[in-house]
């Protein structure tokens, strides 16, 4: 006789949906902590790699291949002299708090962005801007000084997102935006924990919950992994362990490109570095695939100007600055400088820690000393990047077609020649694709010919995740880990 067991169809759909249901939840590591929460008011990337397209949205955002897509506008026009742009809204939008979002914010958001004393750390994406004006609830009309082509892009940033009058103020600790997920608490030192927003406009997440675990020790990071306790690290810290991950089938590898061209900056506002040839002895002074090897593994490449290699108008420059020891020493006799020391401030990622002892070593080589200090990301931007209190750092710069950054004579760096200003100018005004690729190669020659700073190479995204996660960047065209699109296999 055969006996059969019966199950309960209720119980036996019970246990089937507990077998088979994916998680809701990840925990992503990241290696730096971001000093606050708001995109519009600090320039460290970590803010925008927690609550870029998240949190917060703009009028329009970068898909994962780099596009310009919709976001809180859902389509635009643009007159025919290109100086006015028209952006129609999004209905039913919402901020976290339930408050409607509506032509007001937009106006709002960019007024205050380029204020006069705006705190905005990209304050020059909007200095074309004449006029926001409100035409109604759901239309906002852009006036320009001069056409640009480029404002959609612009209006892509993470500094260009959109935020409430009555929630602004308060955006840094506790940040109330618009987009798929909702702040739920930050755990200084340890996490930022975000939760779906069920009232989202959009398509709904299918993550419940994310969480942003800070974790910059590279041994840490993959210990952390290892242990299951970070499901995925979209920018992993120990590129020398990725070959165990890739023969773990836990685990998979996610190698693709950044916005990130890794420099070593120099601050050209003050002697010796206002002088070009010492900045070109130290840019021979450099064997980029020794840093590139020694810091980064072998991921990374080369590059010899402020150019990501992916984009179209990318030239190879490198050659202007070859790596050449003796080329160097002459130099620097030439100018006149002997018994060179010069501080070199390291940020904490790896590639500065680990391509800053590796630089030091060659700089000594040509006879220039270093005196080398680690700052944590906080003193950095405080020191060096604001207070312009350095003579050598080394950081990436990993904005998206940021070579505009070299006309601000205020900026780190302190290059801001007249004639590249003049340049940024022409590409600002410029529509017509040769055109605008004929200027993008000039200003390319332009700072490698100066040797404003010594180009290393262009960070790779190396990332770790769990191989049951499907959706998470392949590439990094702005700095973001957006989870719109993150969800679980079985």
């Amino acid at each position: 006789m055969t006996h059969r067991l019966l199950i309960p169809a209720a119980a036996f759909a019970l246990c089937a949906s507990a077998a088979w249901a994916a998680p809701d939840a990840i925990t992503l590591g990241m290696v730096l902590e971001p000093p606050n929460l708001d995109p519009t008011a600090g320039a460290a990337a970590a803010i925008d790699e927690v609550v870029y397209a998240n949190v917060f949205e703009g009028l329009t955002r970068f898909g994962p291949d780099g596009a310009v897509l919709p976001a809180l506008a859902q389509s635009w026009d643009v007159s025919e002299d290109g100086t006015a742009y028209t952006f129609h809204l999004v209905t039913g939008a919402t901020f976290h708090d339930g408050s409607a979002f509506d032509a007001e914010d937009v106006k709002f958001s960019l007024d205050r962005a380029r204020a006069e004393d705006s705190a905005n750390a990209q304050k020059a994406l909007f200095t074309g801007i004449e006029a926001v004006e409100v035409i109604d609830p759901a239309t906002v009309r852009v006036t320009l000084a001069a056409p640009d082509g480029a404002l959609p892009f612009k209006l892509a940033w993470g500094d260009a997102v959109i935020l409430a009058p009555e929630t602004a103020p308060e955006a840094a600790p506790h940040p109330i935006g618009t987009g798929p997920f909702v702040f739920a608490d930050w755990v200084q030192g340890d996490h930022v924990t975000l939760t779906a927003n069920p009232a989202y406009w959009g398509v709904k997440p299918a993550l419940a919950t994310a969480t942003f675990r800070f974790i910059s020790d590279p041994t840490a990071a993959f210990a952390a992994m290892m242990a299951g306790d970070v499901d995925a690290f979209p920018n992993f810290p120990a590129p020398e362990t990725l070959a165990q991950f890739q023969a773990d089938p836990r685990f998979k590898v996610i190698v693709g490109s950044t916005e990130g061209e890794t420099i070593l900056a120099m601050n050209n506002r003050q002697p010796p570095l206002d002088n070009i040839k010492v900045r070109e002895a130290i840019a021979h002074a450099i064997n980029r695939q020794d840093v590139i090897d020694g810091a980064m593994f072998g991921y990374g490449t080369p590059i010899g100007t402020h150019f990501a290699p992916h984009n179209p108008d990318y030239q190879d420059l490198t050659a202007l600055s070859a790596y050449d020891p003796e080329k160097s020493k002459a130099l620097l006799a030439e100018a006149g400088v002997g018994d060179l020391t010069l501080r070199l401030a390291l940020p904490p990622p790896t590639y500065a820690r680990r391509g800053g002892e590796i630089i030091a070593a060659q700089l000594a080589q040509v006879g220039i000393k270093t005196e080398v200090s680690n700052l944590e990301w906080a003193q950095w931007l405080e020191q060096v990047f604001k207070g312009h209190d350095f003579d050598l750092t080394i950081v990436s710069h990993t904005e998206p077609a940021d070579i505009n950054i070299y006309a601000r004579p205020d900026y780190y760096f302190g290059y801001g020649k007249p004639d590249f200003v003049a340049l940024m100018d022409q590409l600002s005004a410029a529509s017509d694709p040769a055109e605008r690729s004929a200027l993008n190669h000039q200003a390319e020659e332009m700072i490698a010919k100066d040797y404003v700073n010594a180009y290393l190479f262009q960070l790779a995204k190396t990332g770790v995740a769990n191989a049951r996660i499907e959706g998470l960047w392949e590439n990094a065209p702005t700095q973001a880990n957006d989870l719109s699109a993150v969800h679980w296999v079985d």
